[in-house]
């Protein structure tokens, strides 16, 4: 066969698979019943201990869902149960939805923001506490391209729950153990302070 026609079928059957994979956020709104539930019709939930999903970045969404159905890096009894029947489709189209929404804003705790701040823009090298700004960025946008979540205006108790879940182990799905090695060193003041910091961050 010619190589050309080669290149050509091999392009037409990747091109094929991308955009069937491509995240349709209507039809995830259609699919969102069930997890509107825990996570808000809009993907903001009220129960600090539920993330809020909305505006998250859709690629990361997505490695979420598929860590929570192969549970052996990150597994949870009650999500377990949800994406048990999702299909690679549904990820893409629920990811696509909840990233097509606006969070809303949160608020720091004023007693934990100066040691927040400091550890968020500076880490402690004393400890060799990494700062977060480095993958999260100033304002907490983190980084789509590398897969690193937003953490703006995130329920605080949700991220001090997942900075514990590094800690222990219980969570291993970062790349290269960053987080787990991060956290590690972070002491409980500076876990609380840091999750309440990214609270109010915008």
């Amino acid at each position: 066969m010619n190589k050309h026609i080669v290149f050509a079928t091999v392009f037409l059957l990747v091109s094929g698979t991308s955009a069937a994979m491509a995240g349709d956020a209507a039809a995830g709104k259609a699919k969102s019943a069930t997890c509107a539930g825990c996570h808000g019709a809009d993907g903001n939930s009220a129960n600090p201990e539920w993330p809020k999903l909305a505006g998250q970045h859709a690629a990361y969404l997505e490695k979420q869902l598929k860590d929570f159905k192969e549970g052996e890096t990150r597994s949870n009894a009650m999500m377990a149960p949800m994406v048990a029947t999702l299909n690679e489709q549904d990820m893409a189209d629920l990811a696509a939805f909840y990233a097509s929404q606006t969070i809303q804003a949160g608020a720091a705790d004023e007693s934990l923001v100066e040691l927040g701040e400091k550890i968020y823009r500076g880490g402690n090298p004393a400890t060799g506490v990494a700062a977060c700004i480095g993958c999260h960025g100033p304002r907490g946008a983190g980084n789509p391209a590398a897969n690193f979540p937003s953490l703006s205006g995130q329920h605080a108790k949700y991220v001090e729950n997942q900075l514990y879940a590094f800690k222990k182990g219980e969570r291993s799905n970062d790349a290269g153990k960053m987080m787990r090695n991060t956290v590690a060193r972070m002491t409980e003041e500076e876990i609380k302070a840091v999750a309440s910091y990214v609270q109010g961050l915008h």
